[in-house]
């Protein structure tokens, strides 16, 4: 029964120096403090700093770093009480020198299940309007389309259910793109994961 309770006692013992040496090997890391969309400039009062016990390998921003951050585009979208992550931030505008960014409008009918996330490369469509052809084109042709990436897509707007999604396309393609959009002939459809 003594040597029961010994060992009792030194398991115990054990367990309180793992529980305190736990608790006092803490991170100093940068959080979310509020929304943040993406694109949008990080500023100080769009982050935060918390003490956590973090596993290595969570990548997480340390505190030291706040600086370092301040100034870039987050290239998520952000939500408060998160740890913020360096694949989260980017220095770079989420539209390229020689792109244009087209905004398209999306019934819900032609959203897809999927997610739509920042930087999935997307195929736009040219549709005729039903009862009318493109001239000079054969029925079986294949449909005109440029080659896109998702900027950001916003959420659905009340009553109608539409979903904007900015959508960044070659400066050459940008206003085919617009105007298929202005005419209701524009179609947009995902590319495959590894974007064949």
């Amino acid at each position: 029964m003594i040597a029961l309770s010994l060992a009792l006692i030194a398991a115990g013992g054990a367990g309180v120096a793992v529980l305190l040496l736990q608790v006092g090997n803490r991170t100093d890391i940068v959080t979310v403090a509020r929304d943040v969309q993406v694109g949008q400039v990080l500023t100080d009062k769009d982050l935060g700093k918390a003490s956590v016990a973090l596993d290595p390998a969570i990548k997480a921003v340390r505190a030291d770093d706040l600086k370092s951050v301040l100034g870039k585009r987050a290239a998520v979208e952000l939500k408060p009480g998160s740890l913020l992550a360096p694949s989260q931030v980017t220095k770079d505008s989420l539209v390229k020198g020689g792109e244009q960014l087209v905004p398209i409008g999306l019934e819900p009918k032609q959203i897809p299940a999927t997610a739509l996330l920042p930087g999935q490369k997307v195929q736009l469509v040219h549709v005729p309007v039903q009862g009318t052809a493109d001239t000079g084109k054969t029925s079986d042709a294949a449909p005109q389309t440029i080659d896109g990436r998702v900027v950001k897509a916003s959420g659905a707007a009340p009553g109608t259910g539409i979903v904007v999604v900015d959508v960044a396309t070659s400066a050459a393609d940008g206003p085919t793109a617009a105007a298929w959009e202005a005419a209701g002939t524009l179609r947009m459809v995902l590319a495959a994961p590894d974007g064949n």
